[in-house]
C-alpha cells in the first residue's frame, strides 16, 4: 500500500475514533455514582503531516486507558476509603498546527478540566504548549525524544535526552563496531529539534577530533518532498571517505528521502543513514526492501525480546484488530508508542500514591518512580523529570523491524543540558528550581 493511502486511511479512521470516544466514556461497568470519572488529555496530530507518527501515539494511549480501566481504573485510598476511579479519555486533534496545539491545550486544562496530558511529538509542538501547562498548572508527559535544554516543572519527559539517543549514536558510528564514519552528513527538518541535536553533535564531532571540513549540515522544511539534489550533495561529500547521514528528518519526508537516496545508487554499505525519527511505524508504510542496514537509534524497538515486550505487542495488535484501526493486521509497536504508553501507568502509579490527582502531589510521587516497561525497568530521575532509559541501536530489516546491534549496559542516566555546548548547566527541581548553574 502506498505511503499516501496510509495517511488517508488513518485519517479517516481518526475521524471515526474521535466520534466514538462518547461511546469508550460510557464504557465505565461497575462504577458508582459517587466514583467520578478522571479526565485526561490526548493531544496528538491525527491530521496534518505528523499523523503519520502521532496517531498511533493515540491509539497506544487508548490502549493503556483501556487496560487500566478493565482492571477496576485508578484507586485513591483516603484514610479507610478507597475509591476506584475509570479514566475518561478527552482526544483533540491539533492536526499538525502548531498554534493550534496551545489552543487545544488550554481547551483541555480550562474546559475539560483534564488531570494530566499525554501528548505532542515534535519540540515546536511542545514549546507552543509549555506556556499553557506552565500558566495553569497543568501537566505533560512528553513521550518523545528530543533536543535537551529544557527543565519544566509541568513536564515530564519518557522520551530520549540527547545523551540516550543522539550522541551514543554517533558514537556508535565512529566505532570500530559502527563502521569507524569519518565524515558526517547532519540532514533534518528545519525546526528546533534537529538544529539544537545538531549543534549538540557538531560540538561533540569536534572534541572528538572531527575537522569542520568533515561535517555538513542542511535542512529542509516540513513536509518537504525533492530530494534529489540533496541526496546528489551527499554523494559527492561521501566521496572522501567514510560518512554517515544523521537523519533528523521528521514526518512524511523520510518517505522521498529513502526513496531518492535509493533511486541513485546509494546503500547503507556505502553510506549508512542513522535515522533519529525513523522507527517501525514510518516503516510500515514504506517500501523497505532499499532501506535495510540502515540505521536508527532508540531506546525500544519492537524485537526486543523480553516476556514484558511479547504482552505488549500481543495486546496491541488485538488492541487494533477488535477497534478496527487501519490495517490492524499490519500495526506494529515502536520507541514513542512504548514511552507514551508506560507514561499513562506512572501517572496512575503516582495517582494512586499520591492519593489525589492533584498536580503537586503527582509531581512529588513521581520522582524516582519506576515501572517494568516493554523494553526494561524505566525509572523517573529523582530530580529532573527525565527518565532512565536504554540505548539500542537497530538495523532495518526488509520486514520493516529492527535487529538490534547495539545495546547499552543498562538504562542511561537523561542529561537535559548536554556535557559538549552547557556542561555548566544542570537540571534540579530537589535542590534547585530547575535549571541552574552546576
Amino acid at each position: 500500500m502506498k505511503i499516501s493511502q496510509v495517511g488517508m486511511l488513518r485519517r479517516t479512521v481518526a475521524v471515526a475514533v474521535v466520534a466514538g470516544i462518547a461511546m469508550l466514556r460510557l464504557a465505565a461497568p461497575g462504577m458508582a455514582a459517587d466514583e467520578e470519572p478522571i479526565k485526561i488529555g490526548i493531544l496528538h496530530s491525527l491530521s496534518g503531516t505528523m499523523a503519520i507518527s502521532e496517531v498511533s501515539l493515540r491509539d497506544v494511549d487508548l490502549m493503556a486507558i483501556d487496560e487500566i480501566n478493565t482492571k477496576g481504573g485508578v484507586c485513591i485510598t483516603k484514610g479507610d476509603k478507597k475509591t476506584c476511579h475509570k479514566i475518561e479519555p478527552v482526544v483533540v486533534d491539533p492536526a499538525s498546527n502548531w498554534d493550534l496545539f496551545a489552543e487545544k491545550a488550554k481547551q483541555l486544562l480550562l474546559q475539560d478540566k483534564v488531570a494530566v496530558v499525554f501528548g505532542c511529538w515534535t519540540s515546536v509542538s511542545r514549546k507552543s504548549v509549555l506556556p499553557v501547562f506552565e500558566g495553569n498548572k497543568g501537566l505533560l508527559f512528553y513521550p518523545v525524544q528530543y533536543e535537551g535544554e529544557e527543565c519544566s516543572d509541568n513536564v515530564f519527559y519518557t522520551g530520549a535526552a540527547p545523551n540516550q539517543q543522539a550522541v551514543p549514536a554517533v558514537e556508535y558510528l565512529m566505532s570500530e563496531e559502527g563502521g569507524g564514519a569519518k565524515k558526517f552528513y547532519l540532514l533534518g527538518t528545519d525546526y528546533v529539534y534537529p538544529r539544537t541535536t545538531n549543534k549538540i553533535l557538531r560540538a561533540m564531532l569536534k572534541a572528538k577530533g572531527v575537522p569542520d571540513d568533515n561535517i555538513r549540515e542542511e535542512y529542509t522544511p516540513f513536509h518537504h518532498q525533492d530530494y534529489q539534489q540533496i541526496v546528489q550533495k551527499i554523494k559527492e561529500f561521501a566521496a572522501g571517505g567514510k560518512t554517515a547521514v544523521i537523519s533528523t528528518i521528521n514526518g512524511d519526508s523520510n518517505v522521498p528521502f529513502y526513496k531518492e537516496f535509493a533511486n541513485q545508487g546509494l546503500t547503507a554499505a556505502d553510506v549508512p543513514i542513522m535515522a533519529f525519527s525513523v522507527a517501525e511505524d514510518e516503516l510500515r508504510g514504506m517500501d523497505t526492501s532499499a532501506l535495510v542496514g540502515h540505521l536508527a537509534t532508540w531506546n525500544y524497538f519492537q524485537s526486543v525480546d523480553t516476556p514484558e515486550n511479547k504482552t505488549f505487542v500481543e495486546h496491541f495488535k488485538a488492541y487494533a484488530k477488535k477497534h478496527n484501526l487501519p490495517d490492524a493486521d499490519k500495526r506494529v509497536t515502536d520507541d514513542p508508542m512504548e514511552a507514551s504508553y508506560f507514561g499513562v501507568y506512572l501517572w496512575k502509579q503516582a495517582v494512586e500514591k499520591a492519593g489525589t490527582t492533584d498536580v503537586d502531589a503527582v509531581r512529588k510521587a513521581l520522582y524516582g518512580m519506576e515501572f517494568k516497561a516493554p523494553s526494561s525497568m524505566v525509572k523517573i530521575d529523582e530530580r529532573n523529570h527525565h527518565t532512565w532509559r536504554p540505548v539500542l541501536v537497530g538495523e532495518i530489516k526488509k520486514d520493516g523491524q529492527f535487529k538490534i546491534v547495539h545495546r547499552s549496559k543498562g538504562p542511561v542516566k537523561p542529561e537535559p543540558w548536554s556535557e559538549y555546548t552547557n556542561p555548566d548547566k544542570g537540571c534540579d527541581w530537589v535542590d534547585h528550581q530547575g535549571t541552574y548553574q552546576k
